[in-house]
């Protein structure tokens, strides 16, 4: 195993960690909504602050523009395909009421949906560390908290199904090793490419963060009543990885 790999993945266990942590204490304490609500939107700012500062300036500065365009393309396909699938398992879900099991009636969908959702991040994780060091740090920070977010939705949402306290645990820290898998697919895939496909991944990873951010982070924040405390959690996580991102430049410039 090289080097670059182990370091992936012993980043990859914040992700891992927060994503179990999720799921243990929602199985046992479901949050409130205004609380869930505070933290996607704490989420969708931090990720929107990776985006930003590391993943769009670096396409920018490769001036690859016909990878970059292809990219971004199949990344806004994955995930609106992903929708799309997600959607159908749901309504599939709705019209069989008759299955009983653990798992509860919605949540082999659910837990599929969830699954390749978490892949795709650790994707992302590895993508972000092929691009550089300081990009895959802020990605997996990000990302993390954005697991952590998924962790307590999926085990409210197998809760409110019918499943067990025992198979939610069981679940949701299967699904947490996930990111493992999809960053160290993502860097056994991605070393050695050339520019124009480094640019194309990166653009692809755009894509799938700001979806992330707009159609998933935030449209299930905004469910709830908001108060303006829970709209400010998107700013504040937006300007404490900006400010994490200009202390890790500074300390660069410094050395």
């Amino acid at each position: 195993m090289s080097a670059a790999l182990i370091q992936v993945l012993l980043f990859t266990l914040a992700p891992v960690a927060a994503m179990a942590a999720g799921g243990v204490i929602a199985a046992y304490r479901p949050p409130q909504a205004r609380l869930s609500s505070s933290i996607q939107h704490f989420a969708a700012g931090v990720v929107f602050a990776a985006l930003a500062v590391e993943v769009l300036p670096d396409v920018v500065h490769r001036d690859e523009p016909f990878a970059a365009a292809a990219g971004f393309a199949a990344g806004v396909l994955v995930m609106l395909g992903l929708r799309t699938f997600a959607r159908r398992l749901e309504g599939g879900a709705a019209k069989d009421g008759r299955s009983e099991s653990p798992v509860g009636k919605s949540s082999l969908g659910l837990i599929l949906v969830v699954g390749i959702d978490i892949l795709i991040d650790g994707l992302l994780i590895g993508v972000a560390f092929a691009a550089g060091s300081k990009e895959g740090v802020l990605i997996t920070v990000a990302l993390a908290i954005e697991l952590l977010s998924l962790g307590l939705a999926t085990a409210g949402a197998m809760s409110q199904s019918g499943a067990t306290r025992r198979w939610i645990i069981t679940t949701v820290l299967l699904l947490a090793l996930l990111p493992l898998a999809g960053a160290s697919g993502g860097v056994v895939l991605l070393a050695g490419l050339s520019a124009g496909w480094m640019e194309a991944m990166l653009a692809f990873a755009a894509a799938a963060l700001l979806y992330l951010v707009t159609e998933e982070l935030l449209v299930e924040a905004h469910e709830v009543p908001e108060e303006p405390w829970m709209t400010a959690m998107f700013f504040v996580g937006f300007l404490i990885l900006l400010l994490i991102d200009m202390a890790a430049l500074r300390g660069e410039i410094g050395a």
